[in-house]
């Protein structure tokens, strides 16, 4: 009789993989940081398993990851971009979100062209927004700035694709200072579309051009609450003086996100006036209101004085 010869992580991956066990974070742990060899095995187990064991499996790892940083499930995470399945595709987008690495590039932008999924193209557009960030601040080669712009853009404007996937497109590519992408977010906002708008408006803020403040301080005064909401956001994203004064009027706002919304920007934004009403807003009766008041008084404070600590 032969003996048994599998390594410890091997036995491991057998476990997991056996979905009459229950899935224990000791064994889970053991997946961290898997040399190449192991990560073969690993794949070879994986394609065996079940599409449920999989999802059970992959939501835990994600899990672990954002409570233990010192975990990395990346070259895991990475191969379920290619599963068949596709709540672990999706999934697998959201653990690589701290992940910059510009190799991600290339397989986000086939999942968002090609995926046959909505759920899973939307998390695909929505995870290269980092990567616009990071071409904005020039921190990517052109080659990849250049095939990010064109994947966004071109998912934008392309009114087969699914209104969520465009507006997570337009959502994404909204940090970059192109003449297109104002002109994405311009149409988008002069839509019919009461999603493309909102994203509009969202994407307005994280475009952190102001000439884009006299159309927020408009919408602040919408019927509409979600977009008062996104107005409120994009107001404090560009951090103008001149919208104090219409965001104080928002702290008694009969929406409470929009009051929340309001308050924090207040606290990014700063000045006199809005440090006075958010001291008055200690005295309200509602305990999220109060709280959030205090926590935009101390982000005011550190803005005034940078050099102070709090313990």
């Amino acid at each position: 009789m032969q003996p048994d010869m599998s390594s410890p992580i091997e036995e491991t991956i057998a476990d997991l993989g056996n979905s009459s066990q229950s899935l224990l974070n000791s064994k889970l742990i053991d997946l961290s940081n898997l040399n190449s060899e192991e990560l073969t095995v690993f794949e070879q187990a994986w394609a065996a398993m079940e599409p449920k064991r999989r999802r059970q499996i992959v939501y835990r790892l994600v899990e672990l990851a954002e409570d233990n940083l010192e975990l990395n499930f990346d070259s895991i995470l990475r191969g379920c971009l290619k599963d068949q399945d596709a709540e672990v595709r999706c999934k697998a987008i959201e653990g690589l979100w701290e992940n910059d690495e510009p190799s991600l590039i290339n397989p986000l932008i086939h999942l968002l062209e090609q995926d046959s999924s909505e759920k899973v193209q939307a998390a695909a557009a929505t995870a290269l927004g980092k990567f616009a960030m990071l071409a904005e601040h020039e921190k990517l080669r052109s080659c990849h700035t250049s095939r990010l712009c064109h994947a966004l853009l071109t998912t934008i404007d392309d009114n087969s694709k699914p209104v969520e996937v465009r507006r997570r497109a337009l959502e994404a590519t909204a940090p970059l200072s192109l003449p297109q992408v104002k002109e994405a977010i311009m149409n988008a906002y002069q839509s019919h579309n009461s999603k493309l708008r909102i994203s509009a408006i969202y994407a307005m803020g994280r475009n952190c051009d102001c000439s884009w403040l006299p159309t927020l301080l408009k919408e602040l005064a919408s019927a509409d609450a979600e977009i008062r909401y996104e107005a409120v956001r994009a107001c404090s994203e560009l951090g103008e003086a001149e919208a104090a004064p219409h965001l104080i009027e928002l702290i008694k706002d009969p929406d409470t996100d929009v009051q929340l919304a309001a308050i924090q920007a207040l606290g990014k934004i700063g000045g006199t006036e809005a440090k006075e009403h958010l001291q008055h807003c200690l005295n309200n009766s509602s305990e999220a209101i109060h709280q959030a008041a205090e926590q935009a008084l101390q982000e005011l404070e550190a803005g005034e004085d940078p050099l102070s600590f709090r313990v």
